[in-house]
């Protein structure tokens, strides 16, 4: 149990960090919190709630499409689950799907460093 809540907490840490990265790289007409920390904080909830329930399903859903794409569809998916948090979280604002693939890029080389830091030699 401790094990799971510790992966989702850093999950959770992983995805409000990497989206305020990406919101300082991209700049706010790109991703947009409202100019609110706890709005940082409560999307990376959101998305890492998203990331842990519904894109597993997703992925076993378009598994031929990813296959197919050597796993370049993952960046797709990836983008997606970025708009789904924007939709179920209002002062989460992203400008498009395009800037979602590169909010999920990202957190998916946020996820890295830190996962590199992290690791047990």
């Amino acid at each position: 149990m401790h094990n799971r809540t510790t992966r989702f907490l850093v999950r959770w840490a992983v995805s409000s960090l990497g989206l305020w990265i990406a919101s300082e790289l991209l700049g706010n007409e790109s991703v947009s919190f409202e100019g609110r920390f706890s709005a940082v904080i409560i999307s990376g909830l959101i998305l890492a709630t998203v990331n842990t329930v519904i894109r597993p399903v997703i992925v076993f859903l378009t598994l031929p499409a990813v296959l197919l794409t050597l796993g370049i569809f993952m960046l797709f998916i990836n983008g997606f689950m970025v708009v789904l948090a924007a939709w179920l979280y209002g002062p989460l604002e992203v400008a498009g799907f395009g800037v979602a693939i590169v909010i999920g890029i990202v957190i998916g080389l946020v996820n890295w460093l830190v996962s590199a830091l992290l690791e047990e030699k």
